[in-house]
């Protein structure tokens, strides 16, 4: 991993980059292959051995189980984004869309993934910025069972390449822009090359629940979520459980979401800290890609590309519930803290940044 930055008196400094776990990018690929190789019978059948099937001595059985899960590797992780956060247990400020993916088995059974994408990120200096990645990163795979919920490994074993590059940027500070990018470009490739080092783990629960975290999670353990989601939400496969911070004039995009099946909704749960309203908003797989292309391209926001499924206000201090019958395919959930889409505004005083805070859950389960 290559040394720190050192910013001189002089140059501006980035420390919100610092933290981008870009190494959720690959999680959310396996992720989904996870949740494509394992059926719920099967998994609970594992889980009824997880004594010897945990056993050291039986890691090539493991890894050729989990092998048959890792054909969908790349279909499923060009379907989804990574949300980019500074630490565990920190709101979301960014998010890597994955758009091409090539994976392979090494001799020694290691997987090799060769990966690039786009996404934004949010800092007070630079404020929206946008960002193109490529990776390429060879994974010692394993799993084990606590019960009948699958613990899914993926340490690196070598990095053989990775690239961050700054796309646009916000901030229209003239005299800052071109010390700011090499800064940033400098900050993100060390950062990408040092957390995917860590490599990552996800955790699959019988009825296809899935959640992933940074490094090693131990059997038994779980990353940190704001929102409890247990009770009566406990039969749905939740797709995110996060905590967003959304700046005056931002939007954040969750999604693809991929909804398979007729009969299906979207439930969403959210609560609102630190602006007064901000607003959610379901879009088709059409209009929300459209409308995340728009916001790539262009540093300040602007309209949507279409008209929302659901467009409704979020209002600080009264949790957010909303069941959103959808048909079979692939949606947005965007959250909006602009004067341009939906029915709320941020105060547009620009000594004045009212952040919307948003902790929030989607997921999917059959229509009410």
């Amino acid at each position: 991993m290559l040394g720190p930055v050192r910013s001189s008196p002089n140059r501006p400094r980035l420390p919100q980059i610092a933290g981008f776990s870009l190494a959720l990018l690959v999680a959310t690929g396996a992720m989904g292959a996870t949740l494509q190789g394992c059926a719920s019978t099967g998994q609970k059948l594992l889980g009824a051995i997880d004594g010897p099937l945990n056993d050291p001595s039986n890691r090539t059985l493991r890894r050729s189980i989990l092998a048959w899960g890792l054909d969908e590797f790349c279909s499923e992780m060009t379907t989804r984004n990574a949300p980019l956060v500074l630490n565990a247990d920190s709101p979301v400020i960014g998010r890597f869309y994955p758009e091409t993916c090539v994976k392979r088995e090494l001799e020694n059974g290691n997987l090799a993934v060769d990966f690039s994408g786009r996404g934004y990120a949010f800092t007070n200096l630079s404020k929206k910025m946008t960002f193109s990645s490529h990776a390429n990163v060879q994974y010692n795979q394993d799993f084990l069972m606590d019960g009948s919920t699958m613990y899914a490994y993926f340490r690196t074993d070598k990095v053989v390449s990775s690239d961050f590059r700054l796309g646009l940027i916000e901030q229209p500070a003239a005299n800052l822009l071109n010390s700011l990018s090499s800064v940033g470009e400098t900050f993100g490739k060390q950062l990408l090359r040092g957390k995917l080092a860590e490599g990552f783990t996800v955790i699959r629960e019988a009825n296809g629940a899935a959640e992933f975290g940074l490094g090693t999670i131990p059997k038994g353990s779980r990353p940190f979520h704001p929102l409890d989601v247990h009770g009566a939400g406990a039969e749905r496969v939740t797709y995110e459980n996060a905590r967003t911070e959304v700046h005056q004039n931002e939007r954040d995009f969750v999604g693809p979401i991929n909804v398979k099946g007729s009969g299906r909704a979207l439930y969403l749960r959210a609560n609102l800290d630190g602006a007064a309203q901000a607003d959610v908003l379901v879009l088709g797989a059409s209009d929300g890609k459209a409308s995340l292309e728009l916001y790539l391209q262009y540093a300040a926001q602007g309209p949507m590309a279409g008209r929302p499924i659901v467009s409704e206000t979020i209002n600080a201090g009264t949790e957010y519930t909303r069941a959103v019958p959808v048909p079979e395919g692939m949606y947005y959930v965007v959250f909006d803290n602009t004067p341009t889409a939906g029915s709320s505004s941020p105060p547009m005083n620009a000594f004045d940044d009212r952040a919307a805070t948003i902790r929030y859950a989607v997921q999917l389960g059959d229509a009410p």
